[in-house]
């Protein structure tokens, strides 16, 4: 099929944050095998297939090797970029590691066989960027930077395309905007794409979730606006809290000149491959019709659809599920009190929590979480405004705030972490793995231990060196 003059790209989502979003990132790397090679026929911008929060979910709930499920996949997507989601010094895990982490990280994920890397950072400090940034251009991948969207306080078109222009000057390859709470309304998107195109050179890509109701909107109108590539799931796995689907917005843009090119009959046979296990899903419990639905409840308090469920779940916890409404009122007061920062991992969890206490408690920080006290003392970076002198006492008290970036605090830590996990390596890149999980790494490596013991394997990495075990 002809590719319009204006031919958008896509990235499929379906083996990262589709699942990451709907099954709390459960599929298996055995589910997802046998079909990348028909996915990587499609033609797509890139298949996102790593990072966010599959890794994690891969040591601690699945019992796999995230390293072993990126070859795996690699080998059978040849033609396809394989694109991952990095949050900068935080990587893939919730604290700041040091550099030497960050950048080993980086150089492995690229061997691997990662070709594109999307770094953010959760309060949009470029400081926290620039390490993962600088390695992913040392390692010739594809470095593109993210924008997390989100609106209110300082927030506004013109402070994102500033953004915009420093992470090009910081050496972008592409920029995307990160709409992961689904806040994003159609002409609003126009307007932003319209302005960072004329303002930036390198594409731009739109990431969005459907949890608003809005997305399919907003992509129409992004594309009409000369937006590069956008994020689309497989149908079976998508809308709800997940990217609109691939399908659709493909048969949407036939015949214009913003044509995929994309084979629809191709697309719906992978669709029908994806059928059988959203129904499994669904029968096992965890696909939630929670997450199925809008909520527009997001575009009100701005809470993206994953930590509206985890506000739940505390609250049942509780036995307080009766106080849901009044902590939704009070999480953009907590948001303005830590200086506004875009509610994403680890923000959305540290101000969810903190309302969720505000409210229990009667009165306000009259319980402070240890993350709370972190973002006010500096610990995650530069929040989007300053924080309340007033708030900063309450909370911090005369303990002096953080004004250096955070990680340069942080001493060389990957020597160490070699020797603490030494008698469990049997890949280099299971340094990496104890760095930034622990003990769950350990249990991980337990597990792989007993499974060895019964059958005879071999563990290669992309540059073909082979680890006997």
């Amino acid at each position: 099929m002809a590719k319009g003059s204006k031919a958008v790209g896509i990235t499929e989502t379906v083996l990262r944050d589709a699942h990451q979003s709907l099954i709390a990132t459960r599929m298996t790397t055995e589910e997802m095998l046998p079909i990348v090679g028909k996915m990587d026929e499609v033609g797509y911008h890139s298949i996102e297939a790593w990072g966010g929060a599959t890794f994690d979910s891969c040591l601690r709930f699945l019992h796999e090797d995230p390293w072993e499920r990126l070859r795996k996949i690699k080998d059978r997507a040849k033609n396809t970029p394989l694109q991952m989601l990095f949050r900068g010094q935080n990587i893939l895990g919730y604290r700041h590691y040091a550099d030497d982490i960050v950048e080993y990280f980086v150089q492995k994920s690229i061997a691997n066989g990662i070709d594109i890397i999307r770094i953010f950072d959760a309060l949009n400090d470029v400081r926290n960027l620039k390490c993962a940034i600088d390695a992913c251009k040392k390692e010739k991948g594809h470095c593109q930077a993210a924008l997390a969207y989100t609106i209110g306080g300082p927030h506004t078109t013109e402070s994102f395309v500033k953004l915009g222009k420093q992470l090009e000057e910081m050496g972008a390859d592409s920029i995307c905007i990160k709409d992961m709470a689904g806040l994003l309304l159609p002409y609003t998107t126009y307007e932003l794409v319209k302005a960072l195109k004329e303002t930036v050179k390198i594409p731009i890509q739109l990431h969005t979730h459907y949890t608003s109701g809005e997305a399919s909107m907003v992509y129409l109108k992004a594309v009409e606006a000369g937006v590069d590539v956008i994020d689309c799931a497989m149908s079976p796995l998508a809308m709800g809290t997940s990217q609109p689907p691939t399908e659709s917005i493909v048969a949407a843009l036939q015949g214009t000149e913003y044509d995929t090119g994309y084979d629809l009959d191709k697309l719906i046979e992978i669709s029908d491959y994806f059928k059988p296990l959203r129904e499994k899903y669904i029968e096992s419990g965890l696909m939630s019709t929670k997450v199925m639905g809008v909520d527009v409840n997001t575009l009100k308090y701005q809470v993206p659809g994953g930590m509206l469920s985890n506000l739940v779940s505390q609250l049942k916890q509780q036995h307080a599920e009766d106080k849901y409404d009044e902590v939704l009122k009070e999480v953009p007061r907590v948001r303005e009190d830590m200086g506004f920062p875009p509610l994403v991992t680890p923000s959305s969890q540290i101000v969810g929590t903190q309302a969720v206490l505000n409210v229990l408690m009667g009165e306000r920080y009259k319980m402070i979480t240890k993350e709370t006290k972190g973002i006010v003392k500096g610990e995650y970076g530069r929040t989007p405004v300053p924080i309340k002198p007033e708030i900063v006492e309450k909370i911090i008290g005369n303990d002096k705030q953080i004004t250096c970036r955070p990680a340069d605090l942080l001493k060389p830590e990957l020597e160490n972490m070699k020797k603490e996990c030494a008698e469990w390596t049997r890949q280099e890149e299971d340094v990496l793995s104890y760095a930034l999980f622990g003990q769950v790494a350990v249990d991980f490596f337990k597990y792989r231990e007993a499974e060895l013991d019964k059958v005879d394997n071999t563990l290669v990495d992309r540059e073909n060196k082979v680890y006997p075990v």
